[in-house]
């Protein structure tokens, strides 16, 4: 029971992802720092975008939203892997302080239903992005090693918190995981129009019924 412990393998996670991923100190030459500036109004251009519901924006759009020439957009992510690897840089910052909230409760069923509430609030935030993401991974090598680590976390995390005679039993580990995964949150959310208390409540239960409480 890793986060009974008081360690938190998700926060972990992100904050390793995020090491890796963040670029080095700009240089002190002013177009460097420039170019740097521009890239970062890019990649926050593109994450607003897709929150309000372009999965694809076209550079036009991008550039304006930033505030650049379209030839910096350009020249700047040459390569849809750059682009996908800073976006997901940046959306790793925006879930961090989620992520390093403890899970915490008087048993392992309070700690559950923490980690659920919590994992919502994430599923929440990434949700335009991640769907976004879905849509182009097939031609993306970066985006399809994430999502491979992504299922891996949402799995850990999850039974990471559950009894020895919970993890026992296979089919019942598999139920809990298809039921705390992102897909059965977008599932409720987008496809079957469930608000979202309820699409919380209904996982919640889903989950509860699978261990058999």
């Amino acid at each position: 029971m890793a986060e009974a412990a008081g360690q938190n393998p998700l926060a972990a996670a992100i904050a390793e992802a995020m090491a890796a991923l963040t670029p080095p100190e700009p240089s002190v030459d002013g177009r460097r720092m420039r170019a740097e500036a521009n890239r970062a109004r890019i990649v926050a251009a593109m994450l607003e975008l897709i929150s309000e519901g372009f999965m694809t924006p076209p550079a036009e759009a991008v550039a304006e939203r930033a505030g650049v020439g379209l030839r910096t957009v350009f020249r700047l992510f040459n390569d849809m892997d750059s682009l996908y690897r800073e976006m997901h840089a940046m959306m790793l910052a925006r879930m961090a302080p989620i992520a390093a909230e403890p899970v915490l409760g008087e048993d392992w069923r309070e700690r559950l239903r923490n980690l659920i509430r919590r994992r919502v609030r994430l599923f929440e935030e990434m949700m335009p992005f991640q769907v976004a993401a879905d849509a182009h991974r097939a031609r993306s090598s970066f985006l399809q090693k994430e999502h491979a680590h992504l299922v891996r976390l949402q799995r850990f995390s999850a039974t990471a918190l559950l009894p020895d005679e919970v993890q026992a039993d296979p089919v019942v580990m598999e139920m809990v995981d298809l039921a705390m995964s992102f897909d059965a949150w977008r599932r409720l959310r987008l496809d079957q129009g469930q608000t979202y208390d309820k699409a919380e409540e209904i996982m919640a239960e889903l989950v509860f019924r699978a261990i058999g409480q």
